[in-house]
């Protein structure tokens, strides 16, 4: 397996620090709103990440966090006159919802920070003491001049970011590149620090919890390429003052999404939440792993109402795939894959493993939906047909695409055989009749 490795700009064989596990961790939301569809781009890759990596029988310890003591959060807050608990928990739940709407697991290990803030304390304690953060006045900085090769994920350079940097007269900051760590405050919610009241700066919030929860260096770190600086450059950063070394065997970037090829903004309306789409979310889970996950995707109406169409042809071969041997109490038949399924197979899981290209996965899943279609015409061929069904649901296991179908009962059956016996009897008031009955219970 072949992953593009941000960091070096490189494809990289993955070799994971302990056998057959994989240790990763991906940038949550900050709890203040619902998500948008651009959010959901990571919610839905790295999942799919974390479902090959099943498949390929590693046992993946999956974490993302959720930021639920921010600015964003506290003026929500005051804005809705509830506390930052309240608000949190209510976009934490909010989305929970959105995610499995988007067939993406919620099982997995989600800190908030409000739960790590003695770790972030100490963290932050310990960066003083090796003299790569000062106090001033109650808040904390971080020299970022002390690491010699500060910008290497983000390619830029400190000479440059200085000259890019306006330095205010009354700036408390030995260098304008230092970032908080710690802020002294006494708006919205805070903790009590060796520095005073206040609250955690968000550079240092992952960092801290991906050193306590891991206890050292993960295998991957993951998220938008829009946190790529100075979020995750921060917290690089961070680990090579207290460890000497990157966080991370890997860090990995889903390019964005926007939205008629400009990027989204609410203060323009140019943003679709994930709650607000009116369309099929497995079309939409389609369409973003349809193009590679390192660029950007261009949203519009007619493009995603192409791909939920294009999720309906690959379901609606599936369904009539399995309902044929399901009438034929054939589903225990014994698979036999042919030459063509096999291929089939070798060329999706090549794609996933040259650095999970789902965009030529997909392309090896039409091929299967195009073959299961010449298999249907055939005769005699269960056996044939039950491998194709198989194949499509270990894609489907992996994209995490979910096309709802389970075996019919005996009354659907009964329905199925009559609407099929009214079709070839030509009486097509009963079967229209009959039709609308399947429709209804979801089998046409």
């Amino acid at each position: 397996m072949r992953i593009f490795n941000t960091l070096t700009n490189k494809l990289e064989t993955f070799k994971p620090i302990h056998k057959d596990t994989v240790n990763m961790y991906v940038c949550g939301p900050t709890v203040y709103n619902y998500i948008h569809i651009g959010n959901a781009r990571p919610v839905i890759f790295f999942d799919v990440v974390r479902r090959y990596f099943e498949h390929m029988n590693y046992t993946v310890n999956f974490v993302s966090n959720f930021t639920d003591v921010d600015d964003k959060v506290i003026t929500k807050a005051l804005e809705d006159e509830m506390s930052e608990q309240e608000i949190a928990n209510k976009f934490i739940d909010a989305f929970y919802r959105d995610a499995q709407r988007v067939g993406s697991s919620t099982k997995y290990l989600a800190p908030r920070v409000t739960e790590y803030m003695s770790s972030i304390i100490s963290y932050i304690e310990r960066l003083i003491d090796k003299g790569y953060a000062y106090q001033v006045e109650g808040d904390v900085y971080f020299r970022v001049t002390k690491i010699t090769d500060y910008g290497v994920l983000s390619g830029r350079k400190v000479d440059e970011l200085k000259a890019g940097t306006r330095i205010e007269s009354n700036d408390k900051k030995e260098s304008p590149l230092d970032f908080t760590l710690w802020k002294k405050t006494d708006v919205g919610i805070t903790w009590p620090s060796p520095w005073g009241e206040g609250r955690p700066g968000w550079h240092t919030e992952c960092v801290a919890m991906i050193n306590d929860i891991f206890g050292g260096k993960i295998d991957i770190h993951g998220g938008g390429s829009e946190i790529k600086f100075p979020h995750h450059e921060n917290e690089l950063a961070q680990n090579k003052a207290l460890e000497g070394a990157d966080i991370a065997n890997i860090w990995m970037h889903n390019g964005q999404l926007n939205i008629d090829d400009k990027k989204m903004s609410k203060s323009e309306g140019r943003v679709i939440l994930v709650k607000d789409l009116d369309y099929d979310y497995m079309g939409f889970r389609l369409f973003t792993l349809s193009t590679h996950y390192r660029s950007p995707i261009n949203y519009t109406d007619e493009t995603l109402t192409n791909y939920v169409k294009e999720w309906e042809k690959i379901r609606r071969v599936y369904k009539q795939s399995f309902y044929t041997l399901d009438l034929k109490d054939a589903l225990e038949v014994k698979a036999e894959q042919s030459p063509m399924l096999k291929g089939i197979e070798l060329k999706f899981m090549d794609a996933m493993d040259s650095d999970f290209n789902t965009a030529n996965a997909i392309t090896e899943l039409q091929n299967l939906v195009k073959h299961t279609n010449q298999i249907l015409r055939k005769k005699d061929t269960e056996a044939e047909l039950k491998s194709a069904i198989e194949l499509f649901d270990t894609f489907f296991k992996i994209l995490g695409l979910n096309p709802g179908v389970t075996k019919l009962s005996a009354s659907d059956k009964a329905i199925y055989m009559a609407w099929h016996d009214a079709r070839k009897n030509k009486d097509f008031d009963k079967a229209d009749r009959l039709r609308e009955q399947l429709q209804s219970r979801g089998i046409l």
